[in-house]
């Protein structure tokens, strides 16, 4: 729905196979799925090697289907075969919408939002989703700047290719909008907070902490930069849901007490689930 209903239509796409494919539609003709299959073929073997059988198959099932269906969803089919659909496709652009910024939008979500999943269960629809989970897998990079290191040349590309530099704006705002989607919907919004507590008091609000948030907690030996005092620093991650029960205990024991809460990317270890995906499962 992404890319047949928005995306191709208006020459917009974050890179990748989509983008490619995107050229040779527009260039001649070529439907676009049939285009993402036979560009995918090669990256199978790379899938293959480099994050296991299961993987390998599920690209392949994944880019299959959705190749398919980008093909069986656009809307010179549903125009053809759809009589529903002749009221609502616009046909100047053969597109759902006659806005390219609204295009943009919709395509991003969407997009964002199936990949997202897919990822999340440990598949891909190939093409330079490949590259990006191996990047993920390696070096524990997010797969959003992933796609912003693979995508970048091919996003270019279009935007020569059509010698419409628009398109390479257009092309990035999708990227942004589709990785952060991807991330949040494969990743999670970050669940966990890091806490540090600076107090006269912290064997108290340790011990709180400990009964009644029932979290454990790390002690560093600080000093002041300007005191030159000696001071222990209370450490300890909490889930969202527990912050503002933190608060409360560390105001009833200290109202000059200093807190700083940092987001948290990811934890391993007791009482947490990890967000990292291992695409060997």
């Amino acid at each position: 729905m992404s890319y047949s209903w928005f995306l191709i239509p208006f020459k917009v796409a974050p890179g990748g196979v989509g983008g490619i494919a995107t050229v040779l539609f527009h260039l001649f003709g070529f439907p676009a799925g049939i285009s993402m299959i036979i560009i995918n073929i090669p990256l199978f073997v790379i899938a293959w090697i480099f994050l296991g059988k299961n993987f390998g198959f599920r690209s392949f099932y994944g880019m299959l289907v959705g190749a398919f269906f980008v093909d069986l969803l656009s809307p010179h089919t549903l125009y053809k075969y759809c009589p529903f659909f002749k009221d609502i496709i616009n046909t100047k652009y053969w597109a759902f919408t006659d806005n390219i910024f609204l295009a943009s939008i919709a395509g991003s979500v969407l997009l964002g939002i199936g990949l997202g999943i897919i990822f999340r269960f440990y598949g891909s629809t190939g093409g330079t989703d490949i590259p990006v989970a191996i990047l993920k897998q390696y070096t524990g990079v997010s797969m959003g700047t992933g796609y912003w290191f693979i995508e970048t040349f091919i996003i270019f590309s279009i935007g020569v290719v059509f010698k419409d530099l628009n398109l390479i704006i257009w092309g990035y705002l999708n990227l942004f909008i589709t990785t952060k989607i991807v991330d949040l919907t494969a990743e999670g919004l970050p669940y966990v907070k890091g806490a540090y507590i600076v107090s006269e008091f912290e064997d108290i609000i340790k011990e709180r902490i400990l009964e009644e948030l029932d979290r454990g907690l790390t002690i560093f030996l600080a000093e002041g930069g300007y005191s030159g005092k000696k001071q222990n620093v209370l450490f300890c991650a909490i889930n969202r849901n527990q912050i503002t029960q933190l608060k409360r205990i560390v105001k009833e024991e200290d109202k000059n007490a200093f807190v700083l809460l940092v987001d948290v990317n990811d934890v391993l270890g007791n009482g947490f689930k990890s967000r990292m995906i291992d695409f060997q499962k």
